[in-house]
């Protein structure tokens, strides 16, 4: 099993990989949000990525104030820089360039590790694991087709209802 709990694996990936792990340790990101406890996630630690995959990082604040001011210190300056706050999770969302890559940034007041964005990830990680490459392909096809991760994945399972929530189900199977 991958330790996600660093970025040391993608030294040993493919090439996108390889090139998200070089882009992160050059700009000092995850070092500059290490107070936030960042973890990446998404479709690139796993390689079900696409062309147009960006740089998902999840983190931890317990101030919500405090973390959007220090966001904006340290990310207003780069590229395309945004920040909005959704209120569904409370989350707050930053977004730049950091080329090639875009680096999207998603703030909670829920610990790194209890996030759905991580949660879904080992769980997608481990359904890939089990079906191996054919399953990731049919993954890939769909997501070039505009389906969102979970959604593909409930897609080629075939599973009914909300695909996030369904996903989150297999926590405890695999």
């Amino acid at each position: 099993m991958i330790d996600f709990d660093t970025i040391e694996y993608l030294k040993y990936g493919n090439a996108k990989q390889l090139l998200a792990y070089n882009i992160l340790t050059e700009t000092g990101i995850m070092d500059l949000l290490a107070e936030f406890d960042p973890l990446l996630v998404g479709t690139i630690p796993i390689d079900i990525d696409i062309e147009t995959s960006d740089l998902d990082i999840v983190c931890f604040y317990k101030d919500k104030s405090y973390y959007i001011k220090k966001v904006k210190t340290l990310f207003s300056g780069h590229r395309d820089f945004t920040l909005r706050e959704k209120q569904n999770f409370t989350s707050v969302v930053a977004a730049f360039q950091a080329v090639p890559f875009e680096i999207e940034l998603f703030g909670q007041d829920v610990p790194t590790k209890q996030q759905n964005a991580y949660r879904h990830m080992l769980v997608e990680h481990q359904l890939l694991l089990k079906y191996g490459d054919d399953f990731r392909c049919k993954i890939k096809d769909l997501k070039r087709k505009g389906y969102k991760t979970e959604p593909a994945f409930a897609f080629v399972l075939g599973l009914a209802g909300d695909p996030y929530e369904e996903l989150l189900k297999y926590e405890h199977k695999l």
